[in-house]
């Protein structure tokens, strides 16, 4: 007879519970950051029609959000804010009273014990839709680096738990991480938006935050896909100036830069299930030709695979139930 290979892999897939007990990438709620966005009013809760199961939502229906997230056992909330008005400056984006500082200290108030992340970035609050100061066409990037800080720190005042700037300014974090330390917010955490690509897949959130450039693209600014080496200047760069956690967005075109800065950073590693991506995989579920529930979790599962240690995506709340469940 035959000699059979010793490894036989079955074994150890039979059953639920085999399957369960050699399982090596393990997901758990506390990993999952959930985005939400928050506009004017009382009572709104406004579907972003390509991005089912996601909405618009004023500060009191925010708290709903907010308790649904605590209960579930979230990691926290990444906030976005939808001002009523814009300017070419952004200067909603450092008001003490603008829309993501008010909901920052309702959230706070309501619920001390969630972990509460900000959003550091201008394009939601300027009338052309750019990431910074535009001048003759163009994004200025040093004079944009003091307005960054000015939101981040009132950010912080507010009462928010970490800060995460979005812009790719050359240099932000370190403006950031000074005027935090100036204002006595030295312990306040930065994650940073350290590998951001100039995706396609970014266009549902436009939607959802009104973000879209009036003009151009980001292509400036952001980072080239094909770039990979790049990144990991970028995400050191990060790093020296003071970014605690470092995020990659988006994530599933991007899990070899995932794997990559994990590996050679052993940096706390965010990765941004982003709108494009969500959107894609709810509409071939509606349509019956993927299995929702089970490809989110794939995808989930396939970021912490790479090395991601905090997963933020649009289904957090339903990942959480299924992870509860088993």
């Amino acid at each position: 007879m035959t000699a059979f290979p010793e490894f036989r892999g079955r074994r150890l897939r039979r059953t639920p519970a085999l399957r369960r007990l050699v399982r090596e990438t393990q997901l758990s709620p506390s990993r999952l950051l959930l985005p939400l966005f928050v506009c004017p009013g009382e009572g709104v809760r406004e579907p972003v029609p390509s991005m089912p199961g996601v909405s618009r939502t004023s500060t009191d229906e925010l708290v709903r959000d907010g308790e649904r997230a605590l209960e579930s056992g979230l990691g926290g909330v990444l906030l976005f804010g939808i001002p009523d008005s814009k300017d070419d400056e952004g200067t909603g984006a450092w008001s003490e009273d603008g829309i993501v500082q008010g909901a920052v200290r309702e959230l706070k108030s309501r619920l001390p014990e969630l972990l509460v992340v900000t959003d550091v970035c201008l394009c939601e609050y300027t009338s052309h839709g750019h990431c910074g100061v535009v001048q003759e066409g163009g994004v200025l990037n040093d004079p944009t680096l003091e307005l960054l800080a000015r939101a981040a720190v009132s950010h912080a005042r507010a009462g928010a738990d970490v800060v995460a700037p979005s812009d790719m300014m050359d240099g932000r974090v370190w403006a950031i991480r000074q005027a935090l330390d100036d204002e006595g917010f030295d312990e306040l955490p930065i994650m940073s938006y350290a590998a951001k690509y100039a995706s396609a897949f970014y266009g549902p959130f436009r939607d959802a935050a009104d973000s879209t450039p009036a003009f151009g693209d980001r292509r400036a600014y952001q980072m080239d896909p094909a770039n990979q080496d790049e990144a990991m200047r970028e995400v050191w760069a990060d790093i020296e100036e003071g970014a605690d956690i470092v995020m990659v967005k988006p994530a599933l075109p991007y899990l070899d830069i995932v794997h990559r800065v994990k590996e050679e950073t052993g940096w706390p590693v965010a990765a941004y299930h982003v709108s494009g991506e969500y959107a894609a995989l709810m509409a071939a579920a509606e349509r019956g030709w993927l299995d929702g529930d089970r490809v989110m979790m794939e995808a989930l599962v396939s970021m912490a695979r790479a090395g991601a240690d905090i997963l933020i995506t649009y289904w957090a709340l339903e990942a959480a139930v299924r992870l509860q469940r088993g």
